[in-house]
């Protein structure tokens, strides 16, 4: 039996990284169905329930040394877990792992890991010398490799692939349009599809974003719909922006999991967001999106599917949020551009997977 260690930030009730996690494991099975898999993480019971792994609690060293010690691999991944703007804590925790890892002499993949930002000095030069230690690196983007050839990682292969979760596949729309059923959505001309983020206090962009969606609701027929990633958090933002509102949109108001979401999405025309995996769910579900980026990671992936972002948290006009979004809902042939370029990153996406077995077969 083959038995895998997955490290990330599992167990959060973070609707991205569950779904991150899901698509991993599907990928994983599908290449290694005999795979015992072991997840890290803050919530061990949820995870293994919602997921059918076994999961040991995130500071539980005996769970974790015994997980570790007597697997044939770790996942560190995927998300954004080597970065110091959130927490040097976190960094740490996440080396830690890896570190513990390479000590017993097991083998370590980072899986389609997005790197930094890495602004300290010191953290830059640790990281570089644990990731030196492991057997095989994959990354979301080209500059996560460019920051850790920066950082000194020549020893270990890097490949860049795609985002784990693009390799899930849309779901069926109907659990969508059963949750949406409450709000009488059926006779609007668009449906515009928001999802928000609070960011270190950013709201400078709320009256902005407030003054676009007023406008995309008078002049081109559309209701508004605050899709939450993160419940209570993204409501909570989603409500702040609708005080600002002349018109009534709609806010969910809830936690719903991955297939939810996905659906959810796929019921919108379009989909304006600020959290990543809120424009992958999007994209997956083969809507265009409109980027507001609040970290690297937004940017690299709007360009991976051939956009840029309409604007930062701070730096960002309701006119270019507007001009964005009623351009691609007037225009179907921006649509399918966008699709092309999904189904490119999901068969890359499903590269991670087999660069993992083939650590495995080695």
């Amino acid at each position: 039996m083959t038995r895998l260690v997955i490290s990330g930030y599992y167990g959060f009730g973070n609707a991205g990284d569950e779904a991150m996690l899901a698509a991993i494991l599907e990928a994983i099975l599908e290449v290694v169905p005999d795979a015992d898999i072991t997840v890290i993480s803050g919530n061990p019971k949820q995870t293994a329930a919602n997921h059918g792994v076994k999961a040991v609690g995130r500071f539980d060293m005996f769970g974790i040394l015994n997980a570790i010690g007597r697997c044939d691999l770790l996942i560190s991944g995927g998300g954004s877990l080597l970065q110091d703007v959130t927490s040097k804590r976190s960094l740490y925790y996440y080396l830690s792992i890896i570190t513990l890892a390479t000590t017993f002499g097991k083998r370590v993949m980072l899986y389609a890991q997005g790197i930094g930002p890495l602004r300290r000095k010191r953290a830059r030069r640790i990281v570089g010398q644990v990731l030196n230690k492991v057997t095989m690196i994959t990354v979301r983007d080209e500059r996560s490799k460019a920051e850790l050839l920066d950082m000194g990682v020549t020893n270990v292969p890097i490949q860049v692939t795609a985002d784990a979760v693009l390799a899930m596949h849309p779901v069926d729309l109907t659990i969508g349009k059963r949750l949406l059923k409450p709000y009488q959505l059926s006779g609007v001309r668009y449906r515009v599809g928001v999802s928000v983020r609070n960011w270190k206090q950013s709201i400078a962009y709320r009256s902005e974003l407030a003054q676009a969606l007023d406008q995309l609701h008078d002049e081109l027929g559309a209701q508004v719909v605050f899709i939450p990633m993160q419940h209570p958090a993204d409501t909570k933002e989603a409500l702040a922006i609708k005080a600002l509102m002349k018109s009534e949109p709609v806010v969910l108001e809830r936690m719903y999991n991955t297939t939810e979401l996905l659906s959810l999405e796929g019921c919108m025309d379009v989909l304006i967001g600020v959290r990543l995996h809120a424009l992958v769910f999007a994209s997956l579900m083969e809507k265009p999106v409109v980027g507001i980026s609040y970290d690297p990671k937004i940017t690299n992936f709007l360009h991976m599917i051939g956009q840029e972002p309409v604007g930062t948290l701070d730096e960002i006009s309701a006119h270019t949020i507007y001009a964005a979004t009623a351009n691609f809902l007037e225009n179907t042939a921006l649509q399918q551009q966008v699709v092309q370029r999904i189904n490119k990153l999901r068969d890359e996406s499903l590269k991670n997977a087999h660069i993992a077995l083939s650590l495995l077969d080695s």
